[in-house]
């Protein structure tokens, strides 16, 4: 169903070098400070305009002061618009003693993985639901059938105390006569 968005977040896109700024405060997020440049018209010239990127770090393995390469992925939260493809040089624990980051092949299998596991649970659900309303269709349909045997008997019994009455009224009335 959404294999077609996995299949366009493949396109290679360009890399980003960047220093993580924070990491820590949130799960699987950093912050990681970007170079840009602004040009200014007043002054004719570039200024250095740093931005800060929030960037999906899918094991929290970045730490403050590591060099990254990020590239723009597919969203994974509201700001969150890139993810980490790489360490370049990392500050204090060395790579070997943090978690791996993923690549980006392991990243597209886990993606796909999980939209199969979503399509796969939305059709068990699905299977789930049509079987609940079937049977709701059929304990209808038996209910109606039921609450139309009960009229028809309360029809009966009404019919068969209106033939009492009008019998006890004939009587009544044939007793009646041969008094009088």
């Amino acid at each position: 169903m959404a294999t077609h968005m996995v299949a366009a977040a493949k396109k290679t896109f360009h890399e980003v070098t960047g220093v993580v700024v924070k990491s820590g405060l949130m799960q699987k997020t950093a912050t990681v400070r970007v170079g840009n440049k602004e040009w200014n018209p007043t002054v004719q010239k570039y200024f250095k305009k740093p931005i800060n990127h929030l960037v999906h770090d899918p094991n929290d393995s970045l730490r403050a002061g590591d060099v990254v390469a990020i590239s723009p992925g597919w969203r994974t939260s509201r700001h969150k618009r890139f993810i980490v493809d790489r360490i370049i040089s990392p500050a204090g624990i060395p790579i070997e003693e943090r978690p791996p980051v993923p690549t980006k092949e392991e990243r597209w299998a886990e993606a796909l993985a999980k939209r199969a596991a979503k399509d796969e649970r939305r059709a068990v659900v699905k299977e789930a639901r049509s079987a609940q309303e079937m049977e709701e269709a059929s304990s209808r349909r038996e209910a109606r059938k039921i609450a139309k045997r009960l009229a028809k008997k309360a029809v009966a019994e009404q019919d068969d105390a209106v033939r009492q009455a009008e019998e006890l009224m004939r009587a009544e009335e044939a007793a009646a006569q041969k008094q009088s």
